[in-house]
């Protein structure tokens, strides 16, 4: 018997996509959402192929991830720390998020941590690269570091290198915003991706930060554009200020050269 067509199958097949694996859940949310606002469904399909490429972020770059994967074991067989670091910092440059923060990394996590103290269990949320920065966090192999991402293939990367830093497999394929993971941590890392929620569903971020199960909630967001020109300060606290209107979370900010993190206490299932 012949499988029913979806309305997504050319998304999925596209050159863009078609080695993602994308989740059918955010599909299908973006899909509903966007048939709401249309008559027909090519214009909720257009809508849907634009809203994707902002989540996926093509723009932001990826690396060649199997051989990605090839210079982690390598860097880790030869049991070399320097060498280790300096492949984890390769990788991390090949996507714009981490790119920028990598001349932070001996005091990002320091800063925040002074505010939010040492976490034994972290979420990474829309994780990207950014957990190949663990060697710059000080935390122990103990810790429970779990990555959530859209993109199956980094996901894959993600799970290979947590084997070879010694910390357990814990990077999942999940759409977070559909379905927001309900693990209990001490911090909940959300880097530069506040925004473009936004974007994707305007005025999500507060229903999703109180589902979250977490004491601290460390919310970056970048005080430039891409191109480095224009200040976004001002409109970055906006968006935060909104989210939290008549919410008791005590905030602390860490302002770095290029993003500003608001450090959100807000205690376990509040």
């Amino acid at each position: 018997m012949a499988r029913e067509t979806s309305p997504f199958d050319a998304i999925l097949k596209s050159r863009k996509y078609r080695g993602l694996d994308l989740p059918e859940q955010t599909l299908s949310d973006l899909y509903e959402r966007e048939m709401r606002r249309y008559s027909n469904q090519k214009d909720a399909i257009q809508a849907v192929r634009e809203k994707l490429h902002n989540i996926i972020a093509p723009y932001l770059g990826d690396p060649d991830y199997e051989a990605a994967e090839d210079k982690l074991r390598q860097a880790f067989s030869a049991g070399d720390l320097a060498q280790q670091r300096d492949v984890c910092c390769q990788l991390m440059r090949q996507h714009a998020s981490t790119r920028e923060r990598i001349p932070l990394l001996d005091e990002f996590y320091e800063r925040l941590f002074a505010v939010t103290g040492r976490p034994r269990t972290v979420l990474d949320l829309a994780c990207g690269l950014n957990p190949l920065a663990f060697l710059w966090m000080g935390l122990p192999l103990d810790t429970r570091y779990h990555a959530y991402d859209l993109h199956h293939p980094r996901i894959n990367l993600l799970n290979t290198y947590f084997e070879l830093q010694g910390l357990p497999r814990l990077a999942e394929h999940r759409d977070i915003l559909v379905s927001p993971p309900d693990v209990m941590a001490d911090a909940a890392f959300f880097f530069k991706e506040a925004h473009r929620f936004e974007q994707r569903q305007h005025g999500c971020n507060r229903a999703f930060w109180q589902a979250l199960n977490v004491r601290w909630l460390l919310v970056s967001l970048p005080i430039t554009n891409l191109t480095g020109q224009r200040d976004l300060l001002e409109r970055q606290r906006n968006l935060v200020a909104r989210t939290l209107e008549g919410l008791d979370w005590p905030v602390t900010e860490v302002l770095l050269d290029t993003e500003l993190i608001f450090c959100i206490e807000k205690n376990y299932g509040a």
